[in-house]
């Protein structure tokens, strides 16, 4: 007698299927942008793209609209999402690469990853090259992959919120509704109001600033997501102070907890200024501003507003892995741009749309390190890792261990990859980190005034299989990959 299959494959079509279809509608907004510009060559890939994404997506849902959707377990959970980001990004990849601005489409895909995966890194030389409707759609990408389609999905489509908890905690590891409210509906629409209210009130201030509405929304887009996507050649360098203290406050609130924002709105601050992560991550980037502005003070001379600004910017960027730049900072000595390197594996708070290893496993780690020289002078003592007043589970210090470690070995293998195609051992270890952080602009001929343009496709795929990984902190990808998933 047969048995019941391990995997719903039609309830994972199903979910594919609705959720390609609302990406066809996002590309719909972008060509608007199109219209406004008279931008014949972009509308109409943006409309035959959207079609096309609408077409594939219906085929998938109607064929199976008959299918319960109520029984998601956790490898179903594991399965939509990546297969979502992934077809995401290759849908994604069609307005660029029909239009014929980017011809090749590895480097379509590349780039649709990278916006999805709020990465950054892009293959694009002359980004005001393309047109309005195009950019557009580069930013969309970035804000549709900061909080999650899926979440997204969630919070307007609540019939599919039955049985979504698998979805929510394989997409947005970190942020469980019990934080918020108890219903999955009701926390991704909370999380989808405060990431677009943030996103409205960050484009008004850059209007303040002097950008234009266009230039407004989709550097908030960007900004919000902690994804680095301009609409300049030169990223932020040419806006104003102001400006690049707006999005520097910005870049902070986008790789801080949603959580935290939450309790700022319900007026429970003391959640606020006593967690522990939260203050860790804000001591961590000023200890390294000082040390940047201290060594930059002394060795360029410059001015002392411009530098302390140049330093700030570099050091929150990094952390937050949005990847925006001010400057170029490979000019700096080597030791200082090895520093941000090094800041490359740290990231945001846990449930925000920051990369990296998150500052509550640097900081449980650290904390775990210290208190083994104690154990060692005192065996028999039982001294538990604390954080925010709570003992953390030995079962989570080994999760965090292992995700450490397994993040470390990706980037070893990574940046070994890179080298066999050619890559200096700078370049390699960059492009590998930076990647693997949903950083994007990494060092020497990927830093922030390159791109990755000149890399082989081989090495393209192999990158954007790396920012999906970061997006989804890694096991909810290489779970697919082990044999035992698709048991019983």
């Amino acid at each position: 007698m047969a048995g019941k299959p391990t995997l719903n494959g039609k309830l994972i079509l199903k979910f594919n299927g609705i959720l390609i279809m609302m990406l066809s509608g996002f590309m719909l907004l972008s060509a608007s942008w199109s219209v406004y510009y008279q931008e014949t060559d972009a509308l109409r890939a943006l409309l035959f793209s959207s079609i096309i994404t609408f077409l594939a997506g219906f085929a998938a849902f109607f064929s199976t609209r008959k299918h319960d959707h109520r029984n998601i377990g956790k490898k179903e959970g594991y399965l939509i999402v990546t297969l979502i980001y992934v077809s995401i990004s290759f849908f994604g990849a069609l307005p660029f690469f029909l239009s014929g601005y980017i011809p090749n489409f590895s480097d379509a895909f590349f780039e649709a990853t990278s916006g999805i995966a709020t990465t950054g890194a892009t293959i694009l030389v002359d980004i005001e090259s393309l047109p309005r409707g195009l950019l557009f759609w580069r930013s969309m990408t970035h804000w549709l992959g900061g909080m999650g389609i899926i979440v997204l999905t969630l919070a307007i489509l609540p019939i599919l919120g039955v049985g979504g908890m698998q979805l929510f905690v394989a997409e947005v590891p970190g942020t469980t509704p019990s934080r918020l409210h108890p219903r999955i509906t009701q926390t991704a629409k909370r999380l989808w109001g405060i990431y677009a209210g943030l996103t409205v009130i960050l484009t008004m201030l850059l209007m303040l600033g002097g950008m234009n509405l266009f230039h407004s929304i989709n550097h908030a887009f960007s900004t919000v997501a902690t994804g680095g996507f301009s609409t300049q050649n030169n990223s932020i360098a040419g806006y104003s102070a102001y400006i690049q203290y707006v999005i520097i406050l910005f870049m902070i609130l986008g790789a801080t907890s949603f959580s935290l924002h939450y309790f700022v709105l319900k007026g429970q601050f003391n959640k606020v200024l006593n967690n522990e992560e939260f203050l860790f991550f804000l001591k961590l980037m000023g200890m390294f501003t000082l040390l940047f502005f201290a060594m930059l003070m002394v060795i360029n001379q410059s001015g002392f507003e411009y530098t302390f600004r140049k330093s700030l910017f570099q050091v929150v960027s990094i952390v937050t892995t949005t990847g925006f730049t001010t400057t170029d900072y490979m000019e700096w000595q080597g030791f200082l741009w090895f520093f941000l390197f090094l800041l490359m594996f740290t990231g945001g708070c846990i449930g925000s749309t920051a990369g990296g290893l998150k500052m509550i496993r640097v900081l449980v780690l650290i904390k775990n390190t210290r208190l083994e020289f104690k154990r060692l002078l005192h065996p028999m003592a039982v001294i538990p890792v604390r954080v925010n007043r709570k003992t953390i589970p030995q079962e989570i210090i080994h999760n965090f261990l292992a995700f450490f470690l397994l993040y470390m070995l990706l980037f070893m293998a990574g940046a070994a990859t890179m080298k066999l195609f050619g890559l200096d051992f700078t370049s390699a270890i960059g492009a590998s980190a930076a990647t693997l952080g949903n950083i994007g602009p990494a060092i020497a001929n990927v830093g922030p005034m390159e791109s990755y343009a000149n890399i082989p496709n081989a090495a393209k795929w192999i990158l954007s299989f790396f920012m999906i990984l970061g997006r989804l902190e890694i096991f909810t990808v290489l779970l697919l990959f082990s044999p035992s998933f698709y048991r019983k």
